[in-house]
């Protein structure tokens, strides 16, 4: 079994991250789930979160708004909508999308009102775990 696999982490905008890492923990969008070497092939969306790397200069972490994860025993990709360093930066956009998520349950009832609720206390409980 391999120690170690190739992590990328893209956004339109830039590549953020690429090297080699122990674990990737990804925040998906029906489940957190963590990839290491030698995991099954696997493609999975994201939702808004924190992404953590684990590789050989410590734990890294980033904000992603959403997008995708490929999953290889090789190798694991992050194709993000928008990601950030897991700082001021990364900490404001969580907000505006906690912003906006707020916004839209207020005019909303039902079970589509609990949905975005339930988003919303994440977002919420993810931006405190970002100094």
């Amino acid at each position: 079994m391999a120690e170690t696999m190739q992590f990328d982490l893209v956004s339109p905008e830039r590549k953020l991250a690429s090297g080699t890492v122990k674990a990737v923990q990804i925040p998906g969008a029906t489940g957190d789930l963590t990839a290491m070497p030698d995991h099954a092939p696997t493609i999975t969306t994201l939702r808004p979160g924190i992404l953590v790397t684990e590789g050989p200069e410590g734990e890294k972490r980033y904000v992603v708004t959403g997008g995708f994860a490929d999953i290889t025993p090789e190798a694991t990709s992050v194709l993000a909508e928008r990601a950030y360093g897991a700082d001021a930066e990364g900490r404001a956009a969580l907000e505006a999308i906690l912003t906006e998520t707020r916004a839209k349950a207020e005019g909303l009832s039902g079970p589509d009102k609990d949905a975005l609720d339930l988003v919303a206390d994440n977002l919420a409980r993810t931006i405190a775990t970002i100094s």
